[in-house]
């Protein structure tokens, strides 16, 4: 870039744990290099209504262990029409955006993909606890959301041995399992059921048996929101286990949360390749973890298909459940 460059970030689509510490990497990375940084309120949305915020040094101060994103987030249909587009493009003009930093999941990709056609200076960052982005090792927010997810898991066991009873945990993931399979295997789930790997019931029927033949008070499932749905499942599981099955939904408090250490790294890592990148004159490309390196890889490589599935983990949590 010549000139003074001026850099904005913007965090779209579900919030991830270590989502500010990206943030915080970004502003700074950037006027450590001589750049201007700005935030972008809102997303998409607060870009089409040209909610832009100057940032200093201080402005991302007190942020790295916070939840959550600072600046906020919203999913924006608007920016999926043409019009919306170029309105997007017009309000980066008016506010002498030379490059944009965006960080968010499948949506987000889609819609930088399309700004980076239309000329804008653009790199993207993998923030999803769902970890549904191609091409990274691990998204940021992953680690945290598994680790929510241990800790809910340990005190629904407690309950689960107390009343020797099934429970049902379900998680995110509404077409990737990779969050339940990681989660399940963590937390030593007696049984996982993800959209990739096709299951029936009867099967969860003769794990639970089994389990109970030799001595286990409780059996814990953990399950893909893709997979199933808890309440049902368990509706079904009693009536062919001939046992009451309890279901609990974690819902939006697997996204919550101080962030790991390991995705506070994680995300200032990508922040500060991110601006490396546009000041290197990149564009159209995301910041990926590739065996504990960043590396970056076309936008449209990113979205569009899921992280295929290591059967051979999955393997390993069934032998290990046994």
């Amino acid at each position: 870039m010549t000139g003074t460059a001026r850099i904005a970030v913007l965090t779209s689509g579900g919030d991830a744990p270590g989502m500010n510490a990206a943030i915080r990497s970004v502003v700074r990375t950037a006027m450590a290099r001589g750049a201007e940084a700005v935030a972008i309120r809102h997303g998409y949305e607060g870009l089409l209504d040209g909610d832009f915020l100057p940032m200093e040094l201080g402005s991302v101060g007190g942020i790295l262990d916070r939840g959550g994103t600072f600046i906020g987030t919203s999913r924006s249909e608007r920016m999926f029409s043409d019009e919306g587009l170029a309105l997007a493009v017009d309000r980066l003009e008016e506010h002498g955006i030379t490059g944009l930093v965006v960080i968010g999941g499948d949506g987000t990709y889609r819609a930088a993909e399309e700004l980076h056609a239309r000329g804008v200076k653009i790199i993207g960052a993998p923030g999803t606890i769902d970890n549904d982005i191609d091409a990274t090792d691990t998204t940021i927010g992953f680690d945290t959301a598994q680790n929510t997810i241990c800790d809910a898991t340990s005190k629904v066991r407690d309950t689960a041995s107390s009343h020797e009873r099934t429970f049902i945990i379900e998680v995110m993931g509404r077409s990737c399992g990779m969050l339940a399979l990681y989660s399940g295997l963590a937390a030593g789930a007696d049984c996982i059921l993800v959209p990739e790997v096709p299951w029936r019931l009867e099967d969860i029927c003769d794990s639970v048996a089994q389990g109970t033949a030799r001595g286990k008070k409780h059996t814990i499932i953990v399950v893909s929101e893709g997979a199933a749905h808890a309440f049902g499942l368990a509706e079904d599981l009693t009536r062919s286990c001939g046992h009451q099955v309890r279901a609990v939904v974690l819902g939006h408090i697997q996204r919550g949360g101080s962030p790991s250490a390991f995705d506070r790294t994680l995300a200032s890592r990508m922040g500060a390749a991110a601006v490396e990148a546009l000041l290197a004159g990149e564009s159209g490309k995301a910041v990926c973890l590739q065996n504990a390196d960043m590396a970056l890889v076309n936008l449209a490589d990113c979205y569009g298909h899921n992280h295929e599935m290591k059967r051979h983990i999955y393997d390993l949590a069934m032998v290990l459940a046994r």
